[in-house]
């Protein structure tokens, strides 16, 4: 991903879930980016170019130990 892209990502999603604290780290993969709140990883953003369209793919797992705090 490019830094543009990752500009972008992090912008957006910090409006969408109203939390100035998400930010998007670049990964060694060139197509995936980390997400943090703070200094917790929540999940990976892929970059998903299929059939010609540009999406993007969040993933969050979500471990049954967490469900219980």
């Amino acid at each position: 991903m490019t830094k543009p892209e990752i500009a972008k990502l992090q912008d957006y999603l910090r409006r969408k879930f109203a939390n100035n604290n998400i930010r998007i780290v670049a990964m060694k993969a060139a197509d995936s980016a980390e997400v943090y709140i703070g200094e917790e990883s929540i999940g990976v953003i892929a970059d998903d170019k299929e059939d010609g369209d540009d999406s993007f793919v969040f993933r969050m797992p979500i471990l049954d130990i967490d469900l219980d705090e």
